[in-house]
């Protein structure tokens, strides 16, 4: 990324006239001025009132904050008044707070660890993660039981977010030619999670990398192991091969530079035709010959199709990809090749999206935005990701807003891969906000236009989405040989995400027919098979979980917390708001009245008036 603008002396000046507090949760709480005076407010329950304020995706009335956290006292509504009091005093009289709804405004020079650790560049992340532990640590709150299960739900997502962001430090650390500190940051990465697959290969190639190939042989030996013990199920290629050294080029600056063109050329030419191993190959060599050639503009572009040659071409290797990518992100910068800075940045934010840190895919897709202002293909596919990424979460308003945009775009230009693409994920949101009609106008345009692009192999997507409108209407016959038609295209593609998602189409169907032990078969095996590799699109598993949950719920109710309590984990690790709230509706549905209770305020963080109504049928 380009660096920052330093500060010119006036706004340094303003900067240190200015006050605004320091909020910190992580960890033991506390607020503190610019003059370093810890301030405090009385009581645990503040802190928790503070917490809600700042993190929540909305602005709860004063009924339900009156309920959240002050249900046990003799006058809920008079003691949030207090607290609310508490934290006027505590945070200075240039924050504003108060309402109804209540709304919490910190000046612009105020800092919160929590928004730096999500919303933050990774060296802000990485500056909060020193000192940072879990959030509220220490602090017992003594709220209603909504509460607690609120705040378990926000330190699995902030946890994850940790995460996330030592993943994207090692990638910039190393793009920066700081091998040894990304090494280091990647053990950190594993110690976290020892069988997360993504994170020891990702150890592994910063090792080979860093010159350490014995350390990053025996670091593969002992990752291979520990996964296929404790998980079963053997490595995917990435991790096998990533103690290798990575290829180099020999000759003179002025033969490599003419190469390394005519290797990036024949290297997009076998992706373009579906040769991908022989494309990469090429681009491999494009990118070594660049560096040799010392072509700083030729080896940025070389770098970026390698990245998305690896995204896009071959299963399991988006861990090495990133690499590659933040490498074409600064180098792009370096040269101002906007263009390719976008693409580079998309790329980035899409691999985030399929593996569920979507706040470091807001970043990337920001800023690809940013840069994309002259380029209608770039700028179309930058709303299109993360129109996507926003439905992943539940934020259905925002995600039709960008994919509209994109869709505009893509028909202005004649780009009919994006339109495919904003279309189908349009015709997703349609469907689980239960806009049957608009789905399937969207979805089935969104066939027609993937097959006007010849892009077949997206093609089992919006087909499996169109086959659950058909099934939500009753159409079972053509719901039916929707998923066929799209689990027989996905084996044939080996895509591990089609193949889940049109399997899970075929459980229900199986589900329908009242065959409940197929059914269940089916749905278990689509959820295994769509993360059969470390890079899959987690919401997909996701989607998956959520239909076992709710057949287990109706057929099978003492075997249903499994699932449920799998869903739930991996929707609150990531940020999948819609996907938590879905996960204690079923529990409502099994009688629970603390998840009866908990899902009204989970599902206000969602826009999806189908949840809500659906909430409306279990609330107490």
């Amino acid at each position: 990324m380009a660096p920052l603008v330093p500060p010119t002396a006036d706004q340094e000046d303003r900067r240190r006239t200015q006050t605004g507090p320091r909020i910190r949760l992580l960890g033991s709480p506390s607020i503190s001025g610019q003059d370093g005076v810890l301030r405090r407010p009385r009581g645990n329950k503040a802190w928790g009132l503070l917490a809600y304020l700042l993190i929540s995706m909305h602005a709860p009335s004063r009924e339900e904050l009156a309920e959240l956290l002050f249900g046990d006292a003799d006058d809920p509504l008079s003691a949030l008044r207090w607290n609310l009091a508490e934290l006027r005093r505590a945070l200075g009289t240039n924050v504003s707070i108060g309402g109804d709804p209540v709304r919490i405004e910190l000046p612009a020079e105020a800092t919160v660890d929590v928004w730096k650790l999500t919303r933050g560049e990774w060296r802000e992340g990485l500056e909060v993660l020193a000192e940072a532990g879990e959030l509220l640590a220490g602090v017992a709150i003594d709220a209603s039981a909504v509460y607690e299960i609120w705040l378990l739900s926000e330190r699995r997502r902030l946890s994850g977010a940790a995460a996330a962001i030592l993943r994207e430090g090692v990638h910039a650390r190393f793009a920066a030619g700081n091998a040894r500190g990304a090494v280091d940051l990647a053990r950190r990465l594993v110690e976290r999670d020892p069988i997360d697959e993504g994170a020891q290969e990702l150890l592994v190639r910063m090792l080979a990398a860093s010159g350490d190939r014995e350390a990053a042989r025996l670091q593969q030996r002992h990752a291979i192991d520990l996964i296929s013990r404790e998980l079963g199920t053997e490595p995917g290629p990435a991790l096998r091969a990533a103690a290798e050294p990575p290829p180099t080029a020999a000759g003179g600056a002025g033969g490599m530079r003419a190469a390394a063109a005519a290797r990036l050329e024949t290297g997009e030419a076998a992706m373009a035709a579906g040769a991908s191993e022989a494309g990469i190959r090429s681009l491999r060599d494009a990118v070594a010959a660049a560096e040799v050639a010392g072509d700083a503009e030729l080896r940025a572009r070389a770098l970026v199709a390698l990245g998305a040659a690896l995204v896009h071409g071959m299963r399991g290797f988006d861990g090495e990809a990133a690499g590659f990518l933040h490498e074409a992100a600064d180098a792009a910068a370096e040269v101002g090749d906007l263009e390719v800075g976008a693409r580079a940045a998309r790329e980035l934010g899409y691999v985030e999206m399929l593996r569920g840190r979507y706040d470091n895919a807001d970043r990337w897709l920001e800023q690809a935005i940013g840069l994309a202002s002259r380029h209608p293909g770039e700028l179309a596919w930058g709303y299109a990701v993360r129109g996507a990424a926003r439905g992943d979460r539940g934020r259905h308003q925002l995600a039709r807003h960008d994919l509209g945009l994109a869709l505009e775009l893509a028909r202005g230009h004649e780009l009919p891969d994006v339109e495919a693409w904003a279309l189908t994920f349009r015709g997703r949101g349609q469907l689980l906000v239960d806009d049957l009609v608009g789905a399937r106008e969207d979805l089935e345009a969104a066939v027609a236009a993937a097959l006007r692009a010849r892009w077949t192999a997206f093609v089992p997507l919006p087909m499996a989405f169109l086959a659950d409108v058909w099934r939500r209407q009753g159409r079972r016959p053509e719901a039916e040989g929707g998923y066929e038609r799209a689990f027989a295209m996905a084996l044939q593609l080996d895509d591990p995400c089609w193949e889940g998602i049109a399997g899970r189409g075929l459980g229900l169907i199986a589900a329908d027919r009242g065959d409940q032990d197929v059914a269940f078969d089916r749905l278990a095996t689509a959820r295994r098979r769509c993360v059969r590799l470390p890079d899959a699109w987690l919401w997909v598993e996701a989607y998956c979980l959520d239909a076992l949950a709710a057949l287990a719920v109706a057929e099978d109710p003492r075997g249903a917390e499994t699932w449920i309590a799998d869903l739930e984990g991996l929707a609150a690790r990531t940020g999948m708001r819609e996907l938590v709230a879905r996960a204690y509706l079923h529990r409502a549905r099994l009688g629970d009245p603390d998840a009866a209770r908990a899902v009204v305020v989970l599902a206000a963080e969602v826009e999806n008036p189908s949840l809500v109504r659906d909430v409306s049928a279990v609330r107490p």
